[in-house]
């Protein structure tokens, strides 16, 4: 299609100037990007709200909005239960798998993979999660480029180009805390957008009542059937997604890592996710289906105006062109490029990070400054989009996104899935079942794949069918064989002793919490206090310095760790920093730090901060 079918002059004019603004405001924020730390965690400095909001944004990825759109018109509220799955892991990932990646301070996944098992297991890891985020990305630009290429009136793979374009140009500049506060705006838009896309729908229907009456029953039941039909059946999306699909975006998906790791505590990250899947997750159920529930509305209350036959890739759009005005459609079509941006420049910025922490440095022949290797983050996230756009007509084979997306879940997670989690979860499982399962586990699922018979005693009724036979259920055949091969081998395999696998598990929590610290920690309750600041070149580097008063108000002693924020709480922690408390001085309400510092910071001259010991 290379003709505009849909919209207005109007709606591509607010699309295309959605894109400049996002472009600017990710730019922006590229100054605060001054080291690798900045770029890949955003220096270890943000609120909770923050971290929540900008997780919003990447949850409710660019697929989701069409994903879900489409199940929603074709099953109704059960579209919801995949959305609802993660809360089931969430406990195992704020008391065990958060606080080892924050406090062991692991640059990627495959990091921990060598820390706790060996250098095989994290090149082998390193392979499969770059396959996996980057095969993210591109189901991400096709789902935006189904979207728009028709209201911009050119060819689909154009605008994957053009779209991926936009997003590597802010990324490459700006990196996670570009990430965070672009999709702090982002997660706000798409939330705003999604429930005032609802509002209108009921209100082209003529209320509530007349949407719930015009749902068939089968359209209102808020879970699908056992084991049918194929391509939608709860058995299969529950493995697939509930199990698969929720392990692999909690603890292996390492753009959200990322952002867990960009907040200024353990304690931070943990109220983030909890508000995240208590409060959050169920209001973006609703926003990324309901376009799908009116669109089924509309077809059995107004015929003619929706195709019944349409394709379910296409309803949320089209529904959004029914129900909009000109400028109101262009608006939301905008919030949809949010959720598309949102996931992917966190997907880019992680797989920069794993080329670099786990490809480039290893392979490089000599140690780089700092500076050198944010530069090759920055060019590895554009090498990435490039990959993206070249996978994209792979997933554009399927049927529909979400089979497109069950299948890439189902297929590439289990076997980093068994190992992370036998990884935290059990002392016993050893470094020569982590490869057997990368290794086996995975022949055993290309096997599944070719021979689709060898799922069939798993598939609870489920039909098989000719073209890509189970979609959903083959998560449970794969989860099966990879967990059966790790534990078999663990049994018969020396595990490591305690002291080398220390801090890497949930049993050992406490060690890396000391090692994070660098001693003991200091636990005792203080106060956070307000001071004002000033620059003393004369400071052992990387310290900064309190009256004793201060200290005494702090619960602090020498050595302790202290978090410096701007006193302006909406800022969320952007200026802030993680330093280390030195010798007293005798100026009170001042606090002494070295120039390198307040650089890094970025503190105002003559703004107050906060100051409180780090627990």
């Amino acid at each position: 299609m290379t003709e505009a079918s849909i919209g207005t002059t109007l709606d591509q004019i607010i699309i295309v100037v959605y894109f400049a603004v996002i472009l600017l405001f990710g730019s922006y924020f590229g100054r605060y990007a001054k080291s690798t730390s900045d770029f890949f965690f955003g220096g270890r400095r943000f609120a909770w709200w923050l971290i929540t909001i900008s997780i919003v944004a990447t949850g409710v990825g660019s697929h989701s909005f069409i994903k879900y759109s489409s199940k929603g018109f074709q099953h109704g509220f059960s579209s919801t239960m995949t959305y609802m799955n993660d809360w089931f892991f969430v406990p195992f990932f704020i008391f065990g798998w958060l606080p080892i990646i924050y406090y062991t301070r692991v640059g990627s996944i495959p990091e921990y993979f060598e820390r706790r098992f060996n250098a095989t297991a994290r090149r082998l890891a390193t392979i499969m999660i770059l396959l996996y985020m980057i095969g993210y990305i591109a189901i991400g630009l096709l789902t935006l480029a189904t979207g728009l290429y028709q209201i911009l009136g050119i060819p689909l793979m154009w605008t994957v180009i053009v779209v991926a374009l936009l997003t590597a140009i802010y990324m490459h500049f700006g990196g996670q805390t570009a990430v965070i506060f672009t999709d702090l705006l982002q997660g706000f838009v798409l939330l705003f957008a999604g429930l005032f896309l609802f509002v209108l729908g009921l209100n082209y229907l003529g209320g509530f009542d007349v949407f719930w009456n015009a749902l068939p029953i089968q359209a209102k039941l808020p879970l699908g059937s056992f084991n049918s039909p194929p391509d939608f059946n709860f058995v299969g999306i529950f493995w697939q997604d509930g199990i698969a699909g929720s392990i692999g975006f909690l603890f292996l998906n390492q753009g959200l890592i990322m952002r867990f790791m960009a907040a200024r505590s353990v304690h931070e990250g943990r109220k983030a996710a909890t508000i995240n899947i208590l409060f959050v997750l169920p209001i973006s159920a609703i926003v990324v289906s309901n376009a799908g529930w009116i669109g089924r509305a509309i077809v059995e209350t107004f015929p003619g105006v929706i195709d019944p036959n349409i394709n379910p890739n296409d309803i949320f759009v089209a529904v959004t062109n029914v129900v909009a005005t000109s400028g109101v459609f262009g608006f939301i079509i905008a919030a949809l490029s949010a959720a598309l941006m949102s996931t992917v420049d966190t997907l880019v910025n992680a797989s920069a990070a794993v080329f670099v922490n786990d490809i480039y440095k290893p392979l490089a022949k000599k140690e780089h400054s700092d500076k050198h290797y944010l530069e090759i983050a920055r060019w590895s996230s554009v090498g990435v989009t490039v990959i993206g756009v070249l996978l994209v007509p792979v997933f554009n084979s399927f049927a529909t996104i979400y089979e497109a997306h069950a299948w890439f879940h189902s297929t590439f997670t289990p076997p980093l899935i068994i190992a992370v989690f036998l990884g935290i979860f059990w002392r016993r499982f050893t470094s020569a079942a982590v490869i057997a399962t990368f290794i086996a586990g995975a022949g055993l699922m290309i096997l599944g794949q070719v021979f689709p018979q060898l799922i069939a005693p798993f598939d609870h009724g489920i039909e098989m069918q000719a073209h890509k036979p189970y979609i959903y259920i083959g998560a449970l055949y794969n989860l099966f064989v990879c967990a059966v091969t790790g534990v078999v081998v663990s049994l018969l395999t020396q595990p490591k002793s305690d002291a080398d696998i220390r801090g890497l598990t949930v049993y050992d929590i406490e060690s890396a919490r000391n090692m994070f610290k660098g001693g003991t920690p200091n636990d005792r309750e203080g106060e956070t206090i307000v001071v004002n600041w000033e620059i003393d070149e004369n400071l052992v580097p990387d310290t900064v310095s309190f009256t004793k008063q201060d200290m005494d108000k702090m619960a602090a002693e020498k050595g302790d760790l202290v978090y410096l924020c701007d006193k302006r709480k909406w800022l969320g922690g952007l200026k802030s920093i993680h330093t280390v408390i030195g010798e007293p001085h005798d100026d009170p309400g001042m606090v002494y730090m070295d120039q390198e510092q307040a650089k890094h910071s970025l503190f105002t001259k003559g703004r107050s901060l906060t100051a409180e010991k780090e627990m």
